[in-house]
């Protein structure tokens, strides 16, 4: 059976192969609706489908967008990804996933790889964007958003939530329920000091803090973000003579690590332990008890990500203000911090 051709649609349709062609790519020139719904009708009788490599060829670019985030595994970053191909998808696109594995070198391999597909831009979630990366993303001249995290080495235009309001939030809440101070679940000595999600997460609950009169010192932990790393740092710590009255952990999962710790201990939560998280994953809300968080708009980050990506309203050079898109967070008040 021979191939359908772009010929084929046309003198089906009764019009030019070049609006045909605006009508598969929706443009660049606009096609009257009568017209367009011809051209769709011919598509669908004669089943012609796109050489999508052959316009690609053509354009030097595909329609692909290359996101790459530090752990799928993680709920918070797979929710992120899945979000950002929703968002794709209605603009006509497909996602390519990487993950960095918080490794520099993973993270420059897939920056290079992408690019070289001629992905149609990129969405970056980079734990710690180094030199390496950056000049590979000016060398190419590529197109990036960075989302969720805005690390030093690239100035980009980011989506981002309001991190350290979030962590203020979260930690006055908890102090409100009359505890004598919160510690906080931090990252670790190799979390960046600027840029990092987590980072800003810690400078929240310090101000909190500080606006209550109460001391920092020595009521900030380690962890890494995920809830196994914290479920280990959780048996110390709650076991150890100077248990916290609450936690504000910098990640959901960190504070799922917590509270399993807490079961195992036999500390009631949150009746001898005030537990609060950060970024609403979809577990939070199905934890014993559910858990206290804060949630940003997700889907609109993402949404607002592939936007960005895709059309040429911010560009590089222009001001700060113009390239941060800031989202703002929201308290979430389930039953782990002592609510009803």
């Amino acid at each position: 059976m021979a191939k359908v051709t772009r010929d084929d649609v046309a003198r089906l349709a009764g019009t030019s192969t070049a609006v045909v062609s605006y009508v598969i790519n929706n443009g660049p020139r606009p096609v009257a609706p009568a017209t367009r719904e011809r051209v769709l009708a011919a598509i669908k009788e004669l089943g012609y489908r796109p050489d999508r490599v052959a316009q690609a060829m053509a354009s030097r670019r595909t329609d692909l967008i290359g996101l790459i985030v530090p752990d799928a595994r993680q709920p918070f970053f797979g929710e992120m990804a899945h979000a950002v191909e929703q968002a794709a998808s209605e603009r006509g696109k497909m996602v390519l996933v990487g993950n960095s594995d918080y490794i520099g070198e993973r993270e420059v391999h897939y920056l290079r790889a992408f690019l070289g597909m001629r992905v149609s831009g990129l969405i970056l979630v980079s734990h710690a964007l180094n030199d390496l990366a950056a000049a590979e993303i000016e060398a190419w001249d590529a197109r990036v958003v960075l989302l969720h995290e805005r690390p030093e080495a690239i100035d980009d235009v980011a989506v981002v939530t309001d991190d350290i309001g979030g962590a203020q939030l979260a930690t006055r809440h908890l102090l409100e329920h009359g505890h004598e101070y919160v510690a906080c679940l931090g990252g670790t000595a190799e979390t960046p000091a600027v840029g990092d999600p987590v980072s800003d997460h810690v400078e929240g609950w310090r101000r909190a803090m500080q606006e209550a009169g109460r001391p920092t010192e020595g009521r900030l932990f380690e962890a890494l973000y995920n809830r196994y790393d914290a479920y280990q740092v959780g048996l110390e710590l709650l076991s150890g003579p100077n248990r916290p009255p609450a936690i504000f952990c910098s990640t959901d999962d960190q504070a799922v690590g917590i509270m399993r710790a807490a079961r195992e201990l036999r500390i009631d939560v949150p009746g001898e332990l005030a537990v609060a998280g950060f970024d609403d994953i979809k577990e939070a809300a199905l934890t014993d008890p559910p858990m206290t968080t804060i949630a940003s708009d997700r889907s609109a980050m993402a949404r607002a990500a592939v936007d960005l990506v895709l059309d040429d309203g911010v560009q590089r050079g222009s001001r700060r203000e113009e390239r941060l898109k800031l989202f703002p967070s929201r308290l979430v008040v389930r039953r782990s911090c002592g609510c009803n």
